[in-house]
């Protein structure tokens, strides 16, 4: 018999006619009766004689002697036999199976790979939860009084963001004050346009003289505390003096700007030099060697990376660059903050897993933000909505202000009467700093060049001003308050309120006669009217005879110009490009 027709029969497979034998821990063979066995071999109780030495026969012992003796061997279990064929079951001749089809064999291994991408895809789903939930409890929030939650995908929206100079973290109290709860030492607002296409940053004088309103805060327990407002303060104590929260700051900047803040996102020195570590350092560059013994920054002229205490003091540093104040100080920030937005949306960081994980850890350890955004989820929402916005149309500028007219030698600042109403306005109307539209700026620019050759010509003198003020804007008061700003800042004493308009207007309108156009283009310089909003009368008027002014609903408040700039106020700078700090 060969080797795999040996003991086919009855199907007996050969594998089990070898079967252990309990008491010698031997496999014997035995093989079945109907299989034509002789006696010996199937009674396992008759042991077969051997007198030669050798290996020793199942069923034997050997004394110490050498001498054999024999002994019946214990019964040893049966066979087990193979099922029979079943109706389609395969097989070939002696019972082998047939070769499986490749069929068969394919569906087999898609089996194991489906197991092993299931496998793959659950255990993915595990880390990204364990990664969620480590992001997502990174993350430090307050809650705000009257705070918005979310934010609305088709509509403008205004984040602040407040770097405080709290002497929080690992190798920061030698800064300052330790014990200092923080002022709101940076603070710029991101004003991002509802198409997404722009978004304009504007930095606020942390010297900056103002107002600051009575704010509430919510309490650890759940109550609400009502902090007293303040006049003629600095700005960066709208935030952790006398228990001021990121809440009273938001409500700061809306009382000087008019817009409404949705959220903010507050960091301290930490976050400067862990962030800019996590991207691999961010690309600087200054006119000239910088060595300030003040804020430890030793820089070579040209570009230079830095990233940890190196960027924290980039930042910091009110010595190295132009004439050593706060604005000067502002500018190389925000060159800092367009270089680090160039960096994380560079293919360096987002290719990287190392990089893009390492920033993730650390701006959620480091930011806190308001429970509107205090999610890794919602974050990552706010995330996308901000990378649709090209670098070359986020506008950095600082808010424009003079030097504080009350002080004899101004230390401080505060708003610019002019200017700085007009860059608010176009904030509020989600106007572009930059040309994102190039074309349909161009065909509105030389629209409004033909109506403007109507303020073409010469100018009277503000005393020589007579107008009638009407107001037909819906806002109480708005004639006597207009009345009052032009009378006591600009001198137009020949004026008067006429109180309210026969009907309301939906657009403010100066009504003029021919031989009153040098005063109609002098009020038109003073108000920030547009071409549109002057109506040259057929007759000439009378030597006292006013114009006619008439307040209409797109008055946003005296002094306020219904219209800004055709260009982005000076200073402004994008953050597409490299700009070196002088």
């Amino acid at each position: 018999m060969d080797a795999h027709s040996r003991g086919r029969a009855d199907e007996i497979d050969p594998a089990d006619q070898w079967v252990l034998n309990p008491q010698t821990g031997h496999y014997e063979l035995r093989l079945d009766r109907s299989a034509g066995q002789s006696p010996q071999a199937a009674a396992p109780s008759q042991p077969r004689p051997r007198t030669t030495r050798g290996a020793t026969p199942p069923g034997q012992r050997t004394h110490e002697r050498g001498e054999r003796t024999t002994e019946a061997a214990p019964p040893v279990p049966g066979q087990r036999r193979r099922r029979a064929p079943e109706p389609g079951d395969q097989r070939g001749p002696a019972g082998r199976r047939k070769r499986r089809p490749e069929k068969s064999r394919k569906k087999k291994v898609l089996m194991w790979t489906g197991g092993t991408m299931a496998f793959v895809v659950v255990a993915g789903a595990a880390g990204a939860y364990a990664l969620y939930n480590h992001f997502d409890n990174n993350i430090n929030t307050i809650e705000v009084a009257g705070g918005s939650e979310g934010f609305k995908k088709d509509e403008a929206f205004n984040v602040l963001l407040i770097g405080t100079d709290k002497r929080t973290g690992e190798g920061n109290a030698g800064y300052g004050d330790k014990n200092s709860p923080g002022h709101a030492d940076t603070t710029i607002l991101f004003h991002v346009s509802k198409d997404r296409t722009n978004a304009t940053a504007m930095s606020i004088p942390r010297d900056l003289v103002i107002d600051i309103p009575e704010c509430e805060t919510k309490q650890p327990d759940g109550s609400v505390k009502k902090i007293p407002g303040q006049t003629d303060e600095r700005f960066n104590i709208s935030l952790g003096q006398a228990d001021r929260d990121p809440g009273c700051t938001m409500r700061t900047v809306k009382e000087i700007t008019g817009l409404t803040v949705d959220h903010f996102m507050m960091a301290d020195f930490n976050a400067v030099k862990e962030m800019t570590t996590a991207v691999g350092g961010v690309k600087v560059c200054v006119a000239k060697p910088v060595n300030d013994p003040k804020s430890h920054l030793k820089l070579p002229a040209g570009e230079s990376t830095i990233q940890g205490e190196q960027a924290l003091a980039f930042v910091r540093t009110r010595h190295s660059f132009g004439n050593e104040s706060d604005l000067d100080r502002m500018k190389v920030q925000q060159q800092f903050l367009s270089s680090m937005i160039r960096q994380m949306k560079s293919d360096d960081t987002l290719t990287s897993p190392t990089k893009l994980y390492g920033l993730a850890d650390a701006a959620t350890k480091a930011l806190t933000v308001d429970t509107g955004i205090g999610s890794i989820s919602k974050l990552k929402s706010l995330a996308l909505e901000l990378a649709k916005i090209d670098t070359k149309n986020i506008t950095f500028l600082t808010m424009p202000v003079i030097d504080n007219p009350s002080e004899p030698k101004p230390v401080t600042v505060v708003p610019d009467p002019v200017e700085a109403p007009r860059l608010f306005e176009m904030m509020q109307s989600d106007t572009s700093l930059t040309e994102v539209k190039k074309k349909e700026t161009d065909a509105k620019n030389a629209q409004a060049a033909a109506q403007a050759k109507l303020l073409q010509g010469a100018r009277s003198t503000a005393h020589e001003v007579r107008v009638d003020v009407y107001n037909g804007s819906g806002k109480t008061g708005a004639a006597q308050k207009t009345l009052e700003w032009l009378q006591n800042e600009h001198g137009v004493t020949r004026s008067s309120n006429k109180s309210n308009a026969p009907e309301p207007a939906a657009k403010t309108t100066l009504t003029y006669a021919p031989n009153q156009a040098d005063q109609a283009r002098k009020l038109a310089d003073l108000m920030g009217l547009p071409a549109t909003a002057l109506k040259p009368g057929t007759q000439d008027a009378g030597e006292r005879e006013p114009m006619t002014l008439v307040l209409g609903a797109d008055y946003k408040g005296a002094g306020v110009p219904l219209t800004g700039p055709a260009k982005a106020p000076e200073g402004a700078q994008t953050a597409d490009k490299q700009v070196c700090a002088k």
